[in-house]
């Protein structure tokens, strides 16, 4: 009698090579979206780092550095508004070919992305036995997906050098209680004046030995500036740094600030000064508030993550490739989705993974990206408008409110950072 054929074992949950194809569809599924979400971003062809590389010729040639200007069909005007220390940073790049340079910032860029998002990442894959690399590999390529990268990368930006100074001292060095705690933090907020405000979480947390390290190495930085360039220095911490006006118009919907949301019911006029002030005070109040608490109870990335949020919607100009600090806190809704998994705690569980979802689908399709806003006068005439141009400054809010704060006991926040590098991939 001969034998029935016998059907092909089903591709289930438990047969690898079945998990293995799901994967690699999962990141050419990714790799395919990049190409469309970088597109639109094309035609800003490096403008900031061309300003940045026209400035230094500009400096180098025995001008003022802050003389410098070019004209702009959106803004008017635009000029380099970074500190001097700044300058020092970016002048040895002056010295070489354009191309070249685009090419060093965009790698160094999508290395910091690389080793920014393993730092976030991989507590989470410990903790909840996740395929190491599969989530390694798309976590890296969702940041990549994320505007505020496409815009740091197509502008050439140097956002991301920023986040790694941060990141390194926030989650490495304060929770360790290093000697260098506070080192990477003064030296982000000398390059580039917005990172200050980790400077009050340091204080408001009475990290005070690290908040005074911060401190002493942004003054030390402006300093060796000041000595190598005193005339650009004095200039800048005298005049130019209170000028809002040679940064860009703040009623443009890239500013997603507060400043900016206030800007777009009173343009061209400016917002009042008095109302903006009353705003970010409570908001920066909440929101450290919040930060601290995180902090006190060893939740180090949501306190760093929600100073973030603070800086960004208290800063007068915040443009979208300012705000990376959704990235981190998608992966802290996504832990805290993960986390909850008894009965009882269903309600939080869904929560989180749908404000993960909601955050990093705005984020990725973006506020600007996809929109062509013109070159006029940008004002809020009805709800709509207001939803549609402040899309990040709402979510901030939200995120403010609405993030997790995790009890972390001392001694797992200390050793949770550390390099994972034994862990198997479980699955």
């Amino acid at each position: 009698m001969p034998a029935e054929p016998v059907a092909p074992p089903a591709v289930t949950d438990d047969d690898p090579g079945g998990r293995l194809v799901r994967r690699l569809v999962a990141v050419v599924a990714l790799l395919a979206v990049l190409p469309a979400l970088y597109l639109p971003g094309l035609v800003h062809n490096f403008f900031d780092l061309k300003i940045y590389m026209s400035a230094m010729d500009w400096w180098r040639v025995g001008h003022p550095l802050y003389d410098y200007v070019q004209p702009d069909r959106v803004q008017g005007e635009l000029y380099f508004t970074y500190p001097p220390f700044s300058a020092l940073l970016l002048w040895p790049f002056g010295l070489l070919r354009l191309g070249v340079t685009v090419a060093i910032f965009t790698v160094l860029t999508v290395l910091a992305v690389v080793l920014t998002t393993r730092w976030l990442v991989l507590p989470v894959i410990a903790r909840h036995g996740l395929p190491r690399t599969f989530t390694l590999v798309a976590a890296v390529l969702l940041v990549l997906a994320v505007e505020s990268i496409r815009e740091t990368i197509t502008f050439g930006q140097i956002n991301m050098l920023l986040v790694v100074l941060i990141l390194a001292d926030l989650l490495f060095a304060v929770p360790q209680a290093r000697r260098w705690a506070g080192v990477g933090v003064g030296l982000a907020t000398a390059l580039k004046l917005f990172p200050g405000i980790f400077i009050v979480y340091l204080l408001a947390t009475r990290r005070w030995r690290a908040a005074a390290v911060a401190g002493a190495t942004a003054a030390a930085a402006t300093l060796l500036a000041a000595a190598i360039a005193p005339g650009d220095s004095w200039r800048f911490w005298t005049q130019e740094l209170w000028d809002t006006e040679r940064v860009g118009r703040t009623d443009i919907v890239g500013n997603q600030s507060l400043f900016g949301l206030l800007s777009r019911f009173t343009a061209p006029e400016k917002p009042d000064r008095l109302l903006w002030l009353l705003l970010v005070a409570a908001v920066a109040a909440y929101g450290l508030w919040r930060a601290t608490r995180a902090a006190r109870a060893g939740d180090a990335l949501t306190g760093l993550t929600l100073t973030g949020l603070v800086g960004a919607l208290a800063s007068p100009i915040t443009w979208t490739h300012h705000i990376y600090w959704f990235v981190p806190a998608v992966v802290l809704l996504v832990d805290a989705a993960l986390s909850a998994d008894r009965p009882d705690e269903a309600g939080r569980r869904w929560w989180s993974a749908t404000l993960a979802l909601v955050t990093t689908v705005v984020i990725v399709y973006g506020v600007v990206t996809f929109q062509k806003w013109g070159a006029g006068v940008i004002r809020t005439h009805d709800p709509v408008d207001f939803v549609a141009q402040n899309t990040y400054v709402l979510l901030s809010l939200l995120l403010l409110a609405a993030l997790p704060i995790r009890s972390t006991p001392a001694t797992e926040n200390r050793t949770k950072w550390t390099d994972l590098s034994t862990s198997r991939d479980q699955r």
